[in-house]
């Protein structure tokens, strides 16, 4: 599938965002438990507070997850990565939700059936949790994409079956995933999870501080996922 049009999520917002988001992973989320939901109550709620096109898009995503709920860890990233970029639009935070930098949650995002690449990679990331894929395979991975002539800020998500592999990219850009030799338009900057953020050719840091992730956290538990 060609490149979707990139919409970076304002690129200097990320630039700035991204190294907080790294900074509060640890201290707001821990270990990383696997994310559960009532799938009755969180669709009741889509359809409340966001209407009813809500609440089909949230019942279409749990039949995803039901349906991939037991297969092999690499069909469950096909189906994850291949429904959240059907999913949403790309488009830039000011122009969905009105600020610069904004981290919406899954069903936020589902809501308006739009997101930038952040918000792909938290759909994503938080299905995986869910489907049991352990959180020290996932890394969120800041990268600079070539577009042509145009270097961008974007986000994608990493997956490493083993501490020290090549990562498998999931990418809001273009639906295959592919090992990271593959994707040469992409330059990697840092990763990070829970157990810290890792730099290219560098040591790993560990990760303290809060920030959105904390209000992300605390706006997916007020729609009742109970992380």
């Amino acid at each position: 599938m060609p490149y979707r049009q990139p919409t970076a999520a304002g690129v200097r917002a990320l630039l700035q965002g991204l190294t907080a988001l790294a900074l509060c992973l640890a201290l707001a989320w821990g270990p990383a438990p696997a994310v559960t939901f009532d799938p009755g109550a969180l669709a009741s709620y889509a359809r409340q507070h966001y209407g009813a096109k809500a609440g089909r898009a949230v019942e279409s995503w749990q039949a995803m997850l039901a349906q991939a709920a037991g297969l092999d860890e690499q069909e469950q990233l096909r189906m994850v990565n291949g429904f959240w970029n059907n999913a949403l639009i790309g488009g830039e935070d000011i122009s969905i939700w009105g600020q610069v930098d904004y981290w919406a949650t899954p069903l936020q995002s589902l809501a308006k059936g739009a997101g930038d690449c952040e918000d792909y990679v938290i759909g994503k990331y938080f299905s995986l949790l869910h489907l049991g894929v352990a959180p020290e395979k996932l890394r969120f991975v800041y990268v600079r994409a070539r577009i042509g002539s145009q270097s961008i800020a974007h986000m994608v998500l990493g997956y490493y079956p083993q501490p020290q592999a090549e990562p498998l990219v999931l990418d809001s850009l273009i639906d295959r995933i592919q090992p990271a030799h593959n994707r040469p338009d992409l330059t990697p900057v840092f990763s990070f999870n829970a157990q810290g953020v890792y730099v290219p050719g560098g040591r790993r840091s560990s990760v303290d501080g809060i920030g959105r992730w904390r209000d992300l956290l605390s706006r997916m538990r007020s729609e009742g996922f109970q992380p």
